[in-house]
C-alpha cells in the first residue's frame, strides 16, 4: 500500500477530538454504556462527531473543522450539553481526565468493531489497557512539506502540551506521582513516540513504503506517534494532551497549538534536524512526571531551565501570531494557568486530599465537566 496524496486543507484550521469517560452515578467506576450514548446522541442534530473508541466505557467525540479556538469551544459546548442531557437520561455521567483514577483494566470490554478486535488480538492486555482519554488537536497546513516542517518544530514543544493538559495523575486507585501518567500506557505500544526526521513527502513516502513492505504497518493510523501527519486531512495531528476536564480548557489548548503552527509557517524560526530529538525523550518524561514543575531542556543550546519559564516565555513569543488567529484569549487563559500552577492533575489532587475518596472526586470532576 502506498501513502496517499496530502490534501487540501486551509493553513491554520482546527479540528479537536476529545476521548471522554462514561461513568455509573452509584460509585463512579467506569461503566458499558457506550451503544446507548451513541444511539441518543444519533438523534441529535449536532455538528463534528460521537463515535465508540477501544473499550466500552469510553466515546470520542470531535468537532467539525473550524477557524479558531472559540468555533472550537462553541462546537465542542454544543456537543457537550448533549453528552450531558442525554447521560441523564441514562442514569450515568460524562467525565473528562486522562485516566479513570481507580477502573480496573480487566473488567473493561473491547468495544464490539472489526479494527477494535483486530487490535486486541494483536496487543492483548495492552488493549484493555489502552482506557484512557486524550485530546488530539488537527491543524491545518498548506503542503505536505510544510506538514513536516511544522511537526518537527512542534516537537520542541511536547512537555509543553504535556503539562498544561496533565490530567492522569491516579492509576488503579494510586498516585502515581506522575502528573500525566496516561502516556505511560502509550509508550508501550512499539510504533509509539517521535516521528522519524523526514523533511519532505517525498521521503516521508519512502519511508511509508519501507515500513508497509515489512508487514508491520498497513496504514497511518498505525503509528501511535505523538504527533503524525495526517494526509487524509491535510493536518498534523497533535496526540499527547490528556483530556481536560473541560471543554473550554481543551479549546485554549487548540489555540496554543494554531498559534505556534503560525509562528512555524509565517517565520520558519527553526531548521529541524536529529540533534534536536537527543532531549526529547527526557523533557517528555519531565513534563509528564512534574507537570509545570519540569524542567525542561532547550534543544539547541542544550540549556536546563524550569519550563513554567519557558512556557510564559513562549507564550509571549507568540503573542504577534495570536491577533490575526484570534487567540489572544486562549494564550492569556493557558498563561493565567501557569502562573497560578493550576493543571488539572493539581485539581484532582487538591480534591482527593480533601475528600479522601476517589469516586467523590470523580463526581465532582463530572460536575465540572457539565459546566457546574
Amino acid at each position: 500500500m502506498s501513502l496517499e496524496a496530502f490534501g487540501q486543507s486551509e493553513a491554520l484550521t482546527l479540528g479537536v477530538e476529545l476521548e471522554l469517560q462514561l461513568v455509573n452515578t452509584h460509585d463512579y467506576n467506569l461503566t458499558h454504556y457506550a451503544d446507548d450514548m451513541l444511539r441518543l446522541m444519533a438523534k441529535r442534530d449536532l455538528p463534528g462527531s460521537v463515535v465508540p473508541e477501544m473499550t466500552a466505557g469510553m466515546i470520542e467525540i470531535s468537532t467539525d473543522v473550524c477557524h479558531t479556538w472559540r468555533e472550537a469551544q462553541g462546537q465542542l459546548q454544543q456537543i457537550r450539553d448533549a453528552l450531558v442531557q442525554c447521560a441523564d437520561k441514562l442514569g450515568i455521567a460524562v467525565v473528562g481526565g486522562g485516566t479513570h483514577p481507580f477502573q480496573q483494566w480487566h473488567q473493561q470490554r473491547i468495544y464490539d468493531k472489526p479494527r477494535f478486535h483486530q487490535l486486541s488480538q494483536l496487543y492483548g492486555y495492552l488493549s484493555k489497557q489502552f482506557t484512557i482519554f486524550g485530546q488530539h488537536v488537527h491543524v491545518g497546513c498548506p503542503d505536505a512539506d510544510t506538514a513536516l516542517y511544522t511537526l518537527h518544530c512542534m516537537s520542541r514543544y511536547i512537555p509543553h502540551f504535556i503539562a498544561l493538559a496533565a490530567s492522569s495523575p491516579y492509576v488503579q486507585a494510586q498516585d502515581t506521582a506522575f502528573d500525566s501518567a496516561r502516556l505511560n500506557s502509550v509508550f508501550a505500544f512499539p510504533l509509539s513516540g517521535r516521528a522519524p526526521c523526514l523533511l519532505t513527502w517525498a521521503e516521508f513516502s519512502a519511508y511509508f513504503d519501507k515500513m508497509t513492505r515489512t508487514g508491520v504497518v498497513k496504514s497511518m493510523k498505525d503509528f501511535y506517534w505523538d504527533i503524525r501527519p495526517k494526509p487524509e486531512f491535510g493536518t498534523i495531528e497533535v496526540r499527547v494532551f490528556d483530556t481536560p476536564l473541560t471543554v473550554e480548557r481543551a479549546a485554549t489548548l487548540a489555540g496554543l497549538v494554531q498559534c505556534l503552527a503560525a509562528w512555524f509557517q509565517q517565520d520558519r524560526p527553526f531548521v529541524p534536524c536529529e540533534d534536536d530529538y537527543l532531549v526529547y525523550s527526557y523533557n517528555r518524561f519531565q513534563a509528564c512526571r512534574f507537570g509545570l514543575d519540569a524542567v525542561y531542556v532547550d534543544p539547541a543550546s542544550g540549556e536546563h531551565l524550569p519550563l513554567r519559564d519557558h512556557l510564559l516565555a513562549t507564550m509571549d513569543r507568540l503573542a504577534p501570531f495570536a491577533t490575526p488567529c484570534d487567540a489572544t484569549g486562549a494564550l492569556t487563559a493557558l498563561g493565567q494557568l501557569v502562573a497560578e500552577d493550576r493543571n488539572d492533575a493539581r485539581w484532582l489532587r487538591e480534591r482527593q486530599a480533601r475528600e479522601h475518596l476517589l469516586g467523590e472526586v470523580i463526581r465532582q470532576a463530572a460536575l465540572r465537566f457539565r459546566g457546574g
